[in-house]
């Protein structure tokens, strides 16, 4: 059953269309969860950067993560305006190897990232930094017919994209202005019948792929990119979204956790992070029934319960005390803080670990933010 939302539909090119209309205000973040995006945001330098101190460089990707978190929550306003000017300036540092003397390579998942942020951050995407990020994605996006049309690739060297990519591009554009449907319809390839998605695409589907690896992060995201698609009208991609909702349901462990795959397959708060706020928002966005709808919603407050059991706070932060807010990214990160503290050594791990293991905490999806 889907809750009555009033709707604009204006046909762009490519078969794309645009949604304005009204939607039910999000449930204010928990303090919790801001307290959690305030740790994040002292972590950025005067710049407004996440440096990286073990090697030397900022990390963009992690940067605009941050900014996502404190646009969820609210939290620290000046400090998000600061960080996304200094993104804004060094766009070619993230999308491309322009800094490493390789002039001509665009990165697909960047790109996608950096019109996400644009976005959500209330900023031109279309003069974001002075680049049209919806013309660089949309640029990215493979028209040729074939296996591959709709496909957002890297351009200049080996292509590396991922459905993480191709969700980040399908958010972008979808909130934008439109997303082309064969865009949307790639990513739906990526999604085996289960309901979970595959993290890397290749030129047959999902069930006709040997032994595909279904992901519950990639699902994760990609859920909350077709629900963003299904505001823009595509009916095909509400459906798959409710479907990969119910997969996640599945693969929640009793403590309320999820595991990734491959190398992140143990319980991690990032993965948690990713899939509570995706079932949350499938629970919010009218694609399903009110039975379903509250069962989500209490598979993503249970995975948020689990996440607060591994924040740092004052009653529990032992020598981590300076570090109150920030959130482990398992209960053996979390040890070894209450014990040592946050070091030099661990606290990238910190870094990454945080911003998307607040979002379910902030109750908000991707589709919202901004």
């Amino acid at each position: 059953m889907r809750i009555a939302v009033r709707r604009l539909l204006i046909p762009l090119a490519a078969g794309a269309v645009v949604l304005t209309g009204l939607t039910a205000p999000a449930q204010a973040a928990s303090p919790a969860s801001v307290h959690a995006a305030e740790w994040q945001a002292s972590q950025l330098d005067a710049q407004g950067g996440i440096y990286n101190d073990q090697y030397g460089f900022t990390d963009w990707g992690l940067t605009v993560d941050t900014v996502i978190a404190l646009k969820a929550t609210g939290a620290e306003p000046q400090i998000a305006a600061k960080a996304t000017a200094y993104v804004a300036a060094h766009v070619r540092s993230y999308n491309s190897y322009d800094d490493w003397g390789q002039p001509g390579v665009r990165v697909s998942g960047a790109t996608g990232k950096l019109l996400y942020l644009a976005v959500a951050t209330g900023s031109n995407p279309q003069n974001f930094g002075g680049y049209d990020l919806r013309a660089e994605s949309l640029a990215l996006m493979t028209t040729t017919p074939g296996p591959d049309q709709g496909r957002f690739q890297d351009q200049g060297d080996a292509d590396y994209s991922n459905t993480f990519g191709q969700s980040f591009n399908v958010l972008g554009l979808a909130r934008s202005g439109g997303v082309p449907l064969d865009a949307v319809s790639f990513l739906i390839k990526q999604q085996c019948a289960v309901g979970g998605f595959r993290l890397y695409p290749d030129a047959t589907t999902c069930d006709q792929a040997t032994n595909p690896v279904l992901d519950p992060d990639s699902t994760a995201l990609a859920v909350q990119a077709l629900i963003a698609a299904d505001r823009s009208g595509n009916t095909a991609a509400g459906k798959a979204a409710r479907k990969g909702a119910l997969w996640l349901k599945q693969q929640q462990d009793a403590s309320g956790s999820f595991n990734g795959s491959g190398p992140t397959a143990a319980p991690n708060t990032n993965s948690t992070g990713l899939a509570g706020q995706a079932l949350r928002a499938v629970a919010d966005s009218g694609l399903v029934d009110t039975a379903r709808a509250s069962r989500l919603r209490t598979a993503a407050t249970k995975a948020a319960t689990w996440i607060r059991t591994l924040q740092l706070t004052s009653t529990n932060a032992g020598a981590a005390t300076s570090d109150t807010g920030a959130i482990a990214y398992n209960q053996t990160a979390l040890t070894d803080a209450q014990q040592n503290g946050v070091t030099p050594t661990t606290r990238d791990q910190w870094r990454r670990a945080t911003p998307q293991a607040l979002l379910p905490l902030a109750r908000i999806g991707l589709a919202d933010i901004g």
